[in-house]
C-alpha cells in the first residue's frame, strides 16, 4: 500500500482508505458482512478508516468500533460530526457519542461533516481545540467546505490546524480541480476523496483501453490510481464487498506517466 502525509502533520495514512456510508445493517448478518469487510480491508492495508455520526444514525460507526476491537492501534480512525452539532456543547457531546460508539478513547481525524453558516465557525474550533486538549481526538479536519470557508475555520484555530479537507472527487465529478484541490496544494493539506467511483456508477467505456491494458488494471483501479494521482489526495471507496476491498487495494500499486492521466480525464 502507497502511503501520503495528513497535511502538514508527520502522520502517514494510506493512499487508499475505506469509506463507511450506506454502512449500519440493523441485522446480525448484515453486521457480520460489514465487519468482516472491514477487518478484510485492514489486512489489505487501507487502514484509513472513515465514518460519521450521521451514517445509519451511528450503527456504521458502530461497526467500526466492532471490527477494530483488538486492533486499535493498527488503524487511522476519521469521523464526522453532524451540521446541526455545531454549537460548543453539542460538539463535546457529539464527539463523546461517537467515541462511544467506536469503543475507543480517542478519534485519529475528527471532521466537521458540513459547514453551517448559522453556527459561528469560531464557537465550533474553539470545541474542536478543546478536544485537542483532552485528548479525545488528535486531528481537525472538514468536509465539503469551499477554500474560502476552510480560510475561515483555520483562522478560527489558535493552536492547531485544519489537516484536510474531505470533499467530492471522481472522474464524473472534478470540479475541484478548479480552486479546491489547488488551495489544498498550495496550503498542504490533504483532500480526502469520497465516492471516488461514483457510488459504483463507473464509465469504464471512457477509460482508454490500451492503458488499461498496459498497466493491467480494472476500470475501477484506474479510476482510482487517476483520483489519487496528486500527492495531497488520498481516497475512501466504500467498503462493503470483499471482492472490491481486494481490487481497490492493488490500484495504486504502480503508477501512470502524467501524459498518460491526461488521456483518462
Amino acid at each position: 500500500m502507497e502511503y501520503r502525509q495528513l497535511g502538514r502533520t508527520g502522520e502517514k495514512i494510506p493512499t487508499i482508505g475505506m469509506g463507511t456510508w450506506g454502512m449500519g445493517s440493523h441485522s446480525s448478518e448484515g453486521r457480520a458482512q460489514e465487519v468482516q469487510a472491514l477487518r478484510r480491508g485492514m489486512e489489505l492495508g487501507m487502514t484509513l478508516i472513515d465514518t460519521a455520526e450521521m451514517y445509519a444514525s451511528g450503527r456504521s460507526e458502530e461497526a467500526v468500533g466492532e471490527a477494530i476491537q483488538g486492533s486499535r492501534d493498527r488503524v487511522f480512525i476519521a469521523t464526522k460530526v453532524s451540521p446541526e452539532n455545531l454549537h460548543r456543547d453539542d460538539v463535546i457531546k457529539a464527539c463523546e457519542a461517537s467515541l462511544k460508539r467506536l469503543g475507543t478513547s480517542y478519534i485519529d481525524l475528527y471532521q466537521v461533516h458540513w459547514p453551517n453558516p448559522a453556527i459561528p465557525i469560531k464557537e465550533t474550533m474553539g470545541a474542536m481545540e478543546e478536544l485537542v486538549r483532552q485528548g479525545k481526538i488528535r486531528y481537525v479536519g472538514v468536509s465539503n467546505f469551499s477554500p474560502a470557508r476552510t480560510t475561515e475555520a483555520r483562522n478560527a484555530l489558535t493552536k492547531n490546524e485544519i489537516v484536510s479537507n474531505q470533499i467530492v472527487y471522481s472522474l464524473a465529478n472534478h470540479t475541484i480541480e478548479f480552486e479546491v484541490l489547488p488551495y489544498c496544494v498550495r496550503e498542504k493539506m490533504t483532500l480526502i476523496a469520497y465516492s471516488p467511483l461514483n457510488r459504483g456508477s463507473i464509465e469504464s467505456s471512457a477509460l482508454p483501453k490500451g492503458l488499461l491494458s498496459k498497466y493491467n488494471l480494472t476500470p475501477a483501479q484506474m479510476i482510482l490510481n487517476w483520483v489519487t494521482r496528486n500527492q495531497q489526495v488520498v481516497a475512501i471507496p466504500k467498503a462493503a464487498n470483499i471482492a472490491h476491498l481486494e481490487e481497490n487495494a492493488n490500484s495504486v500499486s504502480i503508477r501512470l506517466d502524467a501524459s498518460e492521466y491526461q488521456q483518462i480525464a
